[in-house]
């Protein structure tokens, strides 16, 4: 029987990104390759990488919730799959700081419909998604060695796989399983300081939900437990900060990178205001709030 398209409440999405429990956090983690895609150019593999999201749904009203999220994302030799702390750049020689992913929050509202395709027991979400919006370094002279493009564009194709019957079980707070391919198209990352080089690069990711810590890869147990804890558990209420990405991490911790330090910075805790019931989250790009992954 061929897969037969359906659209779905939002509850079946929260279940399937999160969970509908909003005193209980959510681990789903990712890991795969990085390339860079130079025209007239052989590919190139960069890195390989681990990732992770800690997310948390909280119910604003009918058929509405605040999806709040942290994330961390490393970046792994592709020979070793040892955490890197220092790159070379293949083109340019030049020995570089590794800025891996601190994203704290990532956040939007999940309210609405979610097409899906329905192919008997199993259920896959698609979403693709093409961010562009105004590169926040592009105006500062120190970052045009680092990123200098007037605008941030990238394509994000996801597809999250989980069990029909966990979809369609009222009892079930969280789907029991899920599978994740996340296929990404972007732009130079700025701590690889690449300028206006041409290229872009190309993530060929994978991944899934796990129940607990102890189910974590053990680079991210690691880090979780000795440099980043905050990263341990999702916002308790939607916080009334700016979404972090890359490029905004690189702005704000800019003279870290310069001094070499290792990232990301060690952090225990944050003091921030939460945002009202009723507020709802301006991002960069708001097609992000359907997924609640960036980089």
């Amino acid at each position: 029987m061929a897969p037969q398209s359906q659209v779905f409440d939002a509850q079946h999405w929260v279940k399937t990104r999160s969970s509908l429990n909003p005193q209980e956090s959510n681990y789903l983690i990712w890991g795969g390759s990085i390339y860079a895609f130079i025209p007239g150019e052989k590919r190139k593999l960069l890195f390989n990488m681990v990732g992770m999201s800690v997310s948390r749904c909280i119910p604003v009203k009918e058929g509405e919730w605040q999806f709040t999220s942290r994330e961390l994302t490393y970046y792994l030799s592709p020979k070793t799959d040892e955490m890197l702390q220092k790159w070379e750049n293949p083109w340019t020689g030049e020995i570089v700081p590794v800025m891996h992913v601190a994203n704290n929050p990532v956040q939007g509202i999940f309210a609405g419909k979610f097409p899906a395709q329905v192919d008997g027991e199993e259920t896959t979400f698609a979403f693709d998604i093409f961010p562009t919006y105004p590169n926040p370094l592009a105006n500062d002279p120190k970052f045009a060695e680092y990123s200098p493009f007037p605008t941030y564009q990238a394509a994000e194709l996801f597809k999250l796989t989980v069990p029909t019957a966990d979809l369609l079980n009222p009892e079930l707070l969280s789907v029991s399983q899920l599978r994740l391919s996340w296929d990404r198209f972007g732009q130079w990352l700025p701590w690889m300081k690449m300028g206006d080089r041409p290229g872009y690069m190309i993530y060929s990711g994978y991944g899934s939900k796990v129940n607990s810590f102890e189910e974590l890869p053990q680079l991210l147990q690691e880090q979780l437990n000795h440099n980043v804890p905050l990263y341990k558990d999702a916002p308790e209420t939607f916080l009334d900060v700016e979404d972090m990405t890359s490029w905004l991490y690189f702005q704000r911790h800019f003279d870290d990178y310069l001094a070499g330090k290792i990232f990301p910075l060690p952090v225990q805790s944050e003091n921030v205001t939460t945002k009202s019931s009723q507020h709802r989250n301006h991002l960069q790009n708001t097609e992000q709030v359907v997924i609640g992954i960036s980089v």
